[in-house]
């Protein structure tokens, strides 16, 4: 038995590589019993977030023999081909634990340092644990993991200066506008994501929030919470007029906005711009709007350049980090210093 994982992440593959990828919540059960039904492995979790789709496994079989048959059994769930070599990666332990931790503490984040992805890895692991897909082995793996990334947080900068998408999407609307007093937000999708970049930009002067959302309910409470107002999922169009920037971040598998559509609305704007934040994985937004006159479309893969930035004075902090999840994972797997430094022929985590 040995803990395995395998994924596709934003560094390895772009958006149009990883929305083939993405994992609906109503589908990770399908995915979890093929891999289960093929006796690969006993434990399972899988992690799919808007930069990341990972499949955390206790192997019941070699390791080498998991890591070549998921590929080929998530390509079959999704109904798509499978992923180029380069597109992806896999880890053996003790590296699969390293890198288990390096993300719960945001290490391996987009935007280095982020506490959003411990939410999510969080809730990935609980989804798991309520479908008794996890046993001893990942359940102490998981707990370890949360253990790892508080002491970061809190004996380390790692988060010093950090970002979230939130507060890159209000630098990316300062470039487009003069500023963001007085604009109108229209957030497409009630998500988390949704509500902390709407934050951001209340936080900075804008206007107003309008939201939209399949459940009209869901986009009410959003709303009360933002001090804003609900739109319903038929009308949210019919507000493009007053509308200065978009953060779409729905779970629809298609475009829920393309150039058809957009096109005729902006005659309607007398050429004020329009800033689009496609956040969500699939994408929401074709990406041909980008040639319509005053139209600016950002997505997740674009708020790298801008988490960049404020990454490069976090970079001395990381090899403290490393070091303590090198020697907590040692702890955990009983291990010295036996299979560290990449002789057992699996790859190291790749830096961030």
């Amino acid at each position: 038995m040995a803990i395995v994982v395998w994924g596709i992440s934003h560094h390895t593959a772009p958006v149009e590589v990883r929305e083939r990828f993405a994992v609906s919540e109503a589908r990770v059960p399908d995915l979890m019993h093929r891999i289960k039904n093929q006796g690969i492995a006993s434990e399972g979790v899988i992690l799919s977030t808007c930069n990341r789709v990972e499949i955390y496994l206790n192997a019941a079989v070699e390791p080498v023999r998991v890591l070549a048959e998921l590929r080929r059994i998530v390509a079959d769930a999704l109904g798509c081909a499978e992923p180029a070599a380069n597109e992806c990666y896999a880890y053996q332990e003790p590296h699969s634990v390293e890198h288990l931790c390096r993300v719960a503490s945001g290490m391996d984040s987009m935007v280095l340092g982020e506490t959003e992805i411990l939410g999510q890895l969080k809730k990935a692991y609980e989804t798991a644990l309520n479908n008794q897909w996890t046993g001893a082995r990942l359940n102490k793996a998981f707990q370890r993991a949360f253990q790892i990334a508080k002491h970061i947080r809190t004996e380390t900068q790692i988060q010093r200066g950090t970002v979230s998408v939130g507060s890159a999407a209000v630098d990316l609307a300062e470039r487009i506008f003069e500023t963001i007093q007085g604009r109108q937000v229209l957030v497409i999708g009630a998500g988390d994501t949704s509500e902390k970049t709407a934050r951001s930009l209340l936080s900075r002067g804008a206007r107003t929030v309008l939201v939209a959302n399949r459940s009209f309910d869901r986009a009410a409470a959003l709303a009360e919470a933002l001090g804003g107002r609900a739109v319903r999922w038929d009308d949210w169009n019919s507000v493009f007029a007053e509308t200065d920037i978009v953060i779409s971040s729905t779970a629809a598998p298609h475009f829920v906005l393309d150039r058809a559509k957009l096109e005729p609305l902006m005659d309607l704007r007398r050429n004020r711009p329009l800033l689009l934040i496609d956040i969500a994985v699939p994408r929401d937004i074709d990406p041909e709007v980008n040639f319509l006159d005053n139209v600016f479309l950002y997505n997740i893969d674009d708020l790298q350049s801008i988490a960049d930035d404020s990454m490069r004075q976090r970079q001395r902090e990381l090899e403290r980090c490393e070091e303590i999840i090198r020697e907590k994972v040692r702890e955990l797997l009983g291990q010295g210093t036996r299979g560290y430094g990449g002789g057992d022929g699996c790859p190291k985590p790749a830096s961030v």
